[in-house]
């Protein structure tokens, strides 16, 4: 199978939202802060990354909460239980799927339903945050944890903005806000390692764009260099700063993008290593393995992902993500019948993610109908276009409904 290559984009709009993609491909930003007076804060804080890092989202929420109770001012334990809040929210509908991120239209097309009273509740929160970092930077301008913890906030709301609620031009903003502070706090004080995972970023990021698009960057002062970028995400992800986990999610999504395989797969696993319960990093060894052309080995890495699912040791997993890429990866390998048994099943417990369900039922169809079972690709090439006639995948079944998929 093709390894996966991520789009380049072509004009000055696309390359800002290029910028913006950094946040939602998972940049969770945590926040440094102060430490805290109390041991329970500590402690909490600690245990509410425990959790949230083994997607259990639930007590992360509940942990922070209490570190918050302990310091209901401090703005580094409100970006905290922001993030635990607004990330339950997009795992619960599959909006952390990395893979999911390489088409532009997913950003628009993705609905991520947060009710009204959750949406005001991340809201006031993050303002309430940015209203303690101002007050803090009143009362001494060379507050560098209340800068750092500023752009915390302003990272979140940038998440917030790009995948809830779409407004593009709002998150850049808020990413470049976010930008800026954590520069600042490298030029005040330069171990602050934390503040290199987003700054890294968006070095790489605006660092990998063609001549025209950095041009267009150039214009509005954003500027990069990608490599400098890998080094700084490097060293964050080697520190023992609260983003040091975050850091190493996007040294290895930017390696993958570079084709770096092995270094992405090397990262990758030692987050499995030290969060041996998140689902979502095992799934990213597999996918790496995939999209480095270790078709055998992915699929190996997928089933015993699946097999420890069963097992509890991912309590909180979405299987039918782990099911959709390991049909995706036999099919890659020509194993049509099992491939098929697989967009089945990813078929069936996806009910809650239209998106998902659709890519299942199209890839079931196209397999059956390269095993010519035509009746039974019929009724899924119908049942797709049933969930979403407007989409990219629904095109694509409309144009196999007169005559059978062969393949490319």
């Amino acid at each position: 199978m093709t390894p996966y290559r991520p789009p380049y984009l072509s004009v000055p709009g696309k390359a800002l939202f290029l910028l913006i993609i950094i946040i939602a491909f998972g940049v969770n930003l945590a926040g440094a802060g102060t430490p805290g007076e109390k041991p329970d804060f500590d402690n909490l804080t600690r245990s509410g990354f425990q959790h949230f890092y083994s997607l259990e989202y639930d007590a992360a929420v509940r942990d922070f909460q209490g570190a918050l109770e302990a310091h209901p001012d401090d703005a580094t334990a409100i970006n905290h239980l922001v993030e635990a809040e607004l990330f339950q929210e997009l795992y619960r509908y599959n909006a952390l799927d990395t893979r999911l991120y390489t088409k532009q239209r997913f950003l628009t097309s993705k609905h991520v339903p947060i009710d009204a009273a959750k949406k005001k509740q991340l809201l006031d929160l993050m303002q309430r945050a940015i209203s303690a970092s101002d007050k803090r930077l009143k009362a001494n301008p060379n507050d560098v944890e209340a800068l750092y913890s500023r752009g915390v906030t302003e990272g979140l709301r940038s998440t917030y903005l790009t995948i809830v609620e779409h407004s593009f031009w709002s998150a850049l903003h808020n990413a470049l806000e976010a930008r800026n502070d954590h520069e600042e706090v490298l030029r005040r004080k330069k171990d602050f390692v934390d503040a290199k995972t987003i700054v890294g970023a968006h070095e790489y990021v605006v660092g990998s764009l063609n001549t025209a698009e950095r041009v267009m960057a150039g214009v509005v002062g954003i500027r990069g260099d990608k490599n400098k970028g890998l080094r700084m995400l490097a060293e964050a992800g080697q520190g023992s700063g609260e983003t040091n986990t975050d850091a190493r999610v996007t040294l290895a999504l930017f390696l993958r993008r570079e084709e770096r395989f092995q270094e992405a797969i090397d990262v990758v696993r030692t987050l499995t290593r030290d969060y041996p319960h998140n689902f979502l990093f095992a799934l990213e060894e597999g996918n790496l393995l995939r999209d480095a052309g270790r078709g055998p080995e992915s699929i190996a890495s997928y089933r015993t992902l699946l097999e420890a699912c069963k097992s509890g040791r991912y309590p909180n997993a979405h299987v039918e993500m782990a099911q959709y890429a390991l049909a995706e990866a036999l099919r890659g390998q020509n194993l049509l019948p099992d491939a098929l048994t697989a967009y089945q099943a990813a078929a069936r417990t996806s009910d809650y993610d239209a998106d998902l369900h659709q890519r299942s039922l199209l890839g079931a169809a196209e397999v059956s109908d390269l095993l010519a079972q035509r009746e039974q690709a019929l009724a899924q090439y119908r049942a797709a276009i049933a969930l979403d006639s407007s989409s990219e995948e629904a095109d694509t079944a409309r144009r196999y409904l007169d005559h059978p998929y062969r393949g490319h």
